[in-house]
């Protein structure tokens, strides 16, 4: 029985063993399918989450800034500087137009006023690096070849043109590749400009052509990206904003640069015509909107860049120098000094009795003048006279200069009430009484001097009683909407007809002979409305005596207290700058004036070099001249270009097609960039009548050795299949690089001037004769 009691209490025991047991691993399994579902939930959220932010716009995971650095572009670019900043402080010698431009440096650094016909950005830009090595601009460019003082930072004066030359190289790189062409082609045009001379020439002094080219270059090469991604990135608005900014710069450099900024002009319009106007799945109010966009982008940046540029032009320069005698009497008493300190003070209103000074408003600076001189009774062309006391315009300060206002009903000269005067308004007669002498103005029916079609101007003597007196003028306020109705001292722009004839004062730019003291003739013209008919009261005073000799002291003696300045506006001062700059006096000088000037003729193949400095020691000299085999290569690569086109023209009509559809894209988009660049840089200066020299040829120079090297890419693609043609195209397109590494070697010692010559070998580099390079004397 215990034995049966124990085998039960085992069984009950393995039972209860077996059920913990079999409870464990229910507890187990339980827990693990627990763990398992949670992971499985975890997992799912995971992947939804995965799945939702595959969903989302991946803002800040796809925010990655990538460099991408050309290797071949960088070597190129450092190959320029070295070349460009090697011994850029020698030498120590004014060169060339440095004479020019170093002098409007040193007075951006005085803060005087000059006048230039160029925009300033780019002596602007050379000025603010001056400003950071603290040149004082005391140094006088008095002329070519004066030698530089210790305290003059010659390497910051010529830093900016030597970087943006240097620029030039890598620029001209990234635009042959937006054009479509292979890395080694767009690294043989920056080789070609990298051994070119006069590039190199013209980037290692203070002069604008670098600085001009690469902001061309660079506004070209944004708007072809622009080009590339237009209606396709909203990076092509970034690039279209960048491609004005660059063009705007380089009109302001040179306005020479507005020829790029109409060739890019070309570029957009074309494109936008050929590629969107004709696509349907553009709406009329989309195309609208896109085409006032652009506008608006390309417009109005470069209006604002343009008057940014004068603004601080004009900001800087408030002090009276040398060349305010240019501007108006109004603008030249808003500056600092100068005439400011005559006119400060003085009174505003003319009046009967006033005192003044008569200048010629636009065009050469000169004053109404007279003296006791009489005109010939005879003149050379046997013409009769009136023999009366001469009338000019004199271009410098004289006593004899000043003139008495006069009403003909009155007698007497002084000016009784000075708080009240009695003012001359728009429409009054007056007579002018010659201060010095006390003849009054007159005209007649007598043939002026050396202007026949006009009246004779002249001051009255009464010895001829068959010629009465008419001296008799009437006031005409031109610009009375804005000074109002009474006449103004600096302000009021009058013209002053003559009551007989109705003719108008004239200054008709012509000098009389010898006995007129070669000083410039006065007349009356029948057209009464024009530049040379307006003139204006720039000094002032009233006329304190009736004593004639007191008068006369008192005109010697005129001489303003300064009181209180004359303001005239920023805009109305951008708007006489404008009209001075575009309608100021051409060089008149012939162009075979010059011993080194030339004609656009001559450029492509290189008649003839400038001379820009010579050493006072040796033979050593700078000589502007180009790497012959470049210029008449890409001359000859000119030509080839327009043949090849016209031939495949012909052949197309023929329905011939040599080449893809790709292919002659690409061989019309480059004419369209480089060979209109050029053009455009070229042809007008054969309507340009001034002094012109071969560094005016440099802007198209560049557009035509891009497009040498494009062409050299697609005679490249024309022989790629023939085994024989490819080898000798190949073998002379090595023999021509080496002919052009040669040639740049040769002629470097005319880039940099450091090297002694003896004349000897100054005549060995005389490779045409046209070349005329200058040798001390023995």
């Amino acid at each position: 029985m215990e034995k049966q009691t124990d085998e039960r209490s085992v069984k009950s025991k393995n039972k209860k063993q077996t059920r913990k047991k079999n409870k464990a691993e229910i507890t187990e399994n339980q827990d693990l399918n627990v763990n398992k579902l949670e992971c499985d939930v975890k997992n799912h959220k995971t992947n939804e989450q995965k799945v939702i932010n595959e969903q989302k716009p991946d803002i800040f995971n796809n925010f990655k800034i990538s460099i991408e650095i050309n290797i071949l572009a960088v070597i190129l670019f450092m190959s320029a500087l070295s070349s460009r900043f090697f011994k850029l402080d020698q030498p120590r010698n004014v060169v060339f137009d440095e004479l020019h431009h170093g002098k409007y440096v040193s007075l951006y650094m005085k803060r005087t006023f000059f006048f230039d016909t160029h925009p300033p950005l780019g002596k602007q830009l050379i000025a603010a690096v001056a400003y950071l090595y603290n040149y004082n601009g005391q140094f006088k460019f008095e002329r070519i070849g004066s030698e530089f003082s210790d305290d003059v930072p010659l390497f910051g004066l010529r830093f900016v043109p030597a970087l943006c030359g240097s620029l030039i190289i890598p620029v001209a790189y990234q635009l042959m590749l937006e054009l479509g062409c292979r890395h080694w082609c767009a690294a043989l045009a920056a080789f070609l400009l990298l051994c070119e001379n006069t590039l190199l020439t013209q980037s290692r002094f203070i002069l604008m052509e670098s600085i001009l080219i690469f902001f061309t270059l660079c506004g070209l090469l944004f708007v072809l990206k622009y080009k590339r991604l237009n209606m396709k990135s909203p990076w092509a608005l970034t690039y279209l904003i960048i491609a004005s900014v660059c063009l705007t710069m380089a009109t302001c450099v040179k306005y020479v640069g507005l020829l790029s900024w109409l060739l890019s002009l070309w570029i957009i319009c074309r494109d936008f015509w050929v590629n969107h106007l004709g696509d349907k799945r553009l709406s009329d109010f989309t195309i609208f909107l896109c085409v006032i966009l652009r506008c608006i982008i390309t417009f109005l940046i470069s209006i604002a860049i343009y008057f940014s540029v004068f603004f601080i032009h004009l900001i800087i320069l408030n002090k009276a120098g040398p060349h305010d005698s240019v501007m108006t009497s109004a603008f030249q008493a808003s500056l600092e000094g100068g005439l400011a300190s005559i006119t400060k003070g003085q009174p505003l209103h003319v009046s009967h009795g006033s005192q003044i000074t008569l200048r010629h408003t636009h065009g050469r600076t000169c004053w109404l003048h007279s003296h006791t001189h009489v005109y010939p009774i005879k003149y050379a062309d046997k013409r009769g006279s009136s023999h009366q006391q001469q009338v000019t315009c004199y271009t410098f300060k004289d006593v004899n200069n000043w003139w008495i206002v006069k009403r003909p009903e009155r007698n007497t000269l002084a000016v009784e009430n000075t708080k009240d005067p009695d003012g001359i308004k728009h429409g009054d007669i007056i007579q002018l009484v010659h201060g010095m002498t006390s003849r009054a103005l007159n005209s007649h029916d007598v043939a002026a001097p050396v202007s026949p079609q006009n009246q004779e101007v002249s001051c009255y003597i009464d010895y001829n009683v068959s010629m009465p007196a008419q001296n008799l003028w009437k006031v005409e306020i031109i610009n009375r909407d804005q000074f109002g109705d009474v006449w103004q001292a600096i302000n009021s722009q009058v013209i002053l007809t003559h009551l007989n004839s109705t003719q108008a004062l004239k200054f008709s730019g012509r000098q009389l002979p010898d006995w007129g003291f070669n000083q410039h003739e006065v007349v009356t013209d029948k057209i009464i409305f024009q530049d040379d008919t307006v003139w204006n009261v720039e000094e002032h005073r009233y006329t304190k005596s009736e004593n004639e000799k007191e008068r006369e002291r008192e005109l010697v003696a005129a001489e303003m207290i300064p009181s209180k300045g004359t303001k005239l506006g920023l805009w109305e001062r951008f708007w006489e700058l404008q009209y001075k700059i575009i309608f100021s006096s051409p060089n008149t000088q012939n162009v075979h004036s010059h011993m080194y000037s030339s004609e656009p003729l001559d450029w492509p193949l290189m008649v003839r070099g400038v001379a820009y400095w010579l050493s006072e020691h040796d033979n050593g000299q700078i000589h502007l001249l180009g790497n012959i085999v470049v210029w008449y290569s890409s001359t000859l690569c000119l030509l080839l270009y327009l043949s090849f086109f016209a031939f495949y023209l012909l052949r197309q009509r023929r329905q011939i097609y040599d080449l893809s559809l790709d292919e002659w894209e690409q061989f019309k988009t480059i004419g369209e960039v480089l060979l209109v660049g050029y053009g455009l840089h070229y042809i007008p200066y054969f309507f340009i009548d001034r002094t012109l020299f071969l560094h005016h040829y440099l802007p198209a120079l560049v557009f035509k050795i891009l497009l040498c090297a494009a062409f050299l890419q697609h005679l490249a693609n024309i022989v790629k299949t023939k085994l024989i043609p490819r080898f000798i195209f190949h073998l002379s397109l090595c023999i021509w690089i080496l002919s052009v590494m040669y040639v740049f070697k040769k002629f470097i010692v005319f880039s940099y001037g450091t090297t002694p010559l003896t004349s000897k070998e100054v005549f060995k580099l005389r490779w045409k004769d046209t070349w005329d390079f200058i040798i001390h004397k023995p």
